[in-house]
């Protein structure tokens, strides 16, 4: 039997006898085993995360295939943290574009850094049919909501985007109403056709016809 120890004295493994010297060697062979094994766990998971959020924090280009979107559907994606709408306007959204265009500010898009060159015209689009553009208020950066009815939000409302925050109204091209706290259209980012019905967001093109 061990003499007596103080009780404000540490026990010494050594005075123990071998079974705690080996829990103790087997505790830190675990521990250790233990910790290798989770970072080796670990590296492949947070590997395979890094090339996407790389990509979207470096606002590399975002492909989206818009096949399955409906005549007057629109759809959401990410690009550069930003909301990006993908709409597909009717023949009707196309002939709301050119009925009155008293109501707006920059018909003509003559503020050049809200739009590619190629997309500077009537429908701001590269194929009229379908409208790209960020879904960001350019007055403080609220999401306004799509109204695509006409009449919905007022009686001369011919269909469009309007938010709620402050009363900016934006028609089907993103072209901003007068009147409003928001002082330029809606952004529309570069992108190119890579198929029929399949864009990537974020590289430019040049004009198709």
């Amino acid at each position: 039997m061990n003499p007596a120890r103080p009780l404000d004295q540490a026990p010494d493994i050594d005075d123990e006898g071998p079974d705690l010297k080996r829990r103790a060697l087997l505790t830190q062979a675990t521990t250790a085993a233990g910790g290798l094994a989770l970072a080796g766990a670990a590296v492949p998971f947070v590997a395979s995360l890094l090339p996407s959020e790389r990509a979207r924090a470096f606002g590399a280009p975002v492909k989206v295939d818009f096949g399955t979107l409906a005549p007057g559907e629109l759809r959401t994606v990410a690009w550069r943290s930003k909301p990006v709408w993908i709409l597909r306007r009717t023949k009707e959204m196309l002939a709301s574009l050119d009925t009155d265009t008293r109501l707006l500010a920059d018909p003509k898009s003559q503020v050049t850094t809200q739009q590619p060159d190629y997309a500077r015209n009537e429908s701001r689009a590269i194929r009229p049919e379908t409208f790209v553009c960020i879904g960001l208020c350019t007055h403080l950066g609220c999401i306004p909501n799509y109204f695509p009815q006409p009449g919905s939000v007022g009686g001369d409302w011919p269909g469009g985007f309007y938010c709620p925050c402050h009363g900016s109204m934006f028609d089907l091209a993103g072209r901003v109403f007068k009147g409003v706290p928001a002082p330029t259209n809606l952004v529309v980012p570069p992108y190119t056709y890579t198929g029929a019905e399949s864009v990537l967001i974020g590289a430019d093109s040049p004009k198709e016809t």
